[in-house]
């Protein structure tokens, strides 16, 4: 029997993920739910056989699993009524903007003991997977660090402008939306990472920020160095490098994976146009595993709040010498 599920905030990701479900095997999305009704059209569209429930206690009532794709403050409230159902949880990321709240989630979904995930989107990827094999290989040689880039020529790009929360700092910004991901890729490599220093720009006291640098280091100390920045006429450039002695690996735009041993970064021969379809499909066969009690790739709640940690501290300009 494929899994049922209910899908919670109908924004891009929502009807993204929703779309994906229909096309998988293991999925079938039995209900629906967002407060925007127009959102609430636009996901019936990808998933036509599902339910748009009138609230959203209603649409995870009969379900196996419950998706949450809303923005990060009603996540810890959603999430908790489904695992007190005994409902599986697969949530967005940022696990949340709260410290302390996202603490509090954690912990009681390790007591709820359903099968609960973050939706890191390169975790059970092609390219960090084969990242990974290559560096128990050695290939890579002796790691030197990694390099994350990320530069926009406006915030919220074009795509996201309907989710209008992603502007404001209280919940949005590209630090917690996109460099968030790549933090995860650095623990996933390097292990636990201590926030060295930060400095982000704010144009207010309301609006995300627009400029954001830090350095990171692993317990041997190996750094991770962070730049970010919005304005300019220029493409989208969202990059990872994990630089080693012997060869280095870039991620562009997620899954599109180069190597250098010197020379320009050049495609991998592992899937170096791995399209957002694949990715999702990856990640909803490793959800699978995870429903069914197999190894999954997937970023764990617990990983996810390291990566919030992490992420807030340098919204914050916060540091270990600072």
């Amino acid at each position: 029997m494929t899994i049922r599920t209910a899908v919670i905030g109908l924004g891009i990701m929502g009807r993204r993920m929703a779309e994906n479900m229909v096309l998988h095997p293991d999925f079938t999305v039995t209900t629906m739910w967002d407060p925007d009704p127009a959102a609430c059209a636009a996901a019936q569209e990808v998933a036509p056989s599902a339910t748009v429930s009138a609230t959203a206690s209603e649409a995870m009532a009969d379900v196996d699993l419950v998706y949450l794709a809303c923005p990060p403050v009603p996540r810890k409230a959603y999430a908790l009524e489904a695992a007190a159902a005994g409902k599986a949880i697969f949530l967005e990321k940022p696990l949340g903007v709260d410290i302390a709240e996202s603490r509090a989630l954690v912990a009681e979904l390790q007591a709820a003991g359903v099968p609960a995930a973050v939706n890191f989107t390169q975790a059970a990827g092609a390219a960090l997977t084969d990242l990974t094999r290559s560096i128990k290989e050695g290939a890579l040689g002796d790691l030197c660090g990694i390099d994350i880039i990320v530069t926009y020529p406006a915030w919220p790009r074009a795509w996201q402008v309907d989710a209008d929360w992603l502007r404001f700092a209280a919940e949005g910004g590209m630090t917690r939306e996109v460099i968030s991901h790549f933090l995860f890729l650095s623990e996933r490599v390097l292990g636990p990472l201590t926030l060295q220093w930060a400095h982000a720009e704010y144009p207010d006291d309301k609006l995300c920020e627009t400029h954001v640098a830090a350095r990171l280091v692993n317990a041997e100390g190996l750094p991770v160095s962070i730049l970010g920045s919005i304005g300019g006429a220029q493409p989208d450039r969202q990059e990872v490098t994990v630089k080693g002695a012997k060869a280095s690996r870039r991620i562009s735009e997620f899954s599109i994976d180069t190597v250098s041993t010197g020379e320009a970064f050049a495609p991998t021969n592992s899937s170096p146009t791995d399209t957002r379809a694949t990715s999702l499909k990856a990640q909803l066969d490793d959800m699978a595993l995870l429903m069914h009690g197999g190894p999954s790739r997937l970023a764990t709640p617990e990983e996810a709040l390291r990566v919030q940690e992490l992420i807030e501290g340098i919204l914050a300009n916060r540091g270990a010498q600072s």
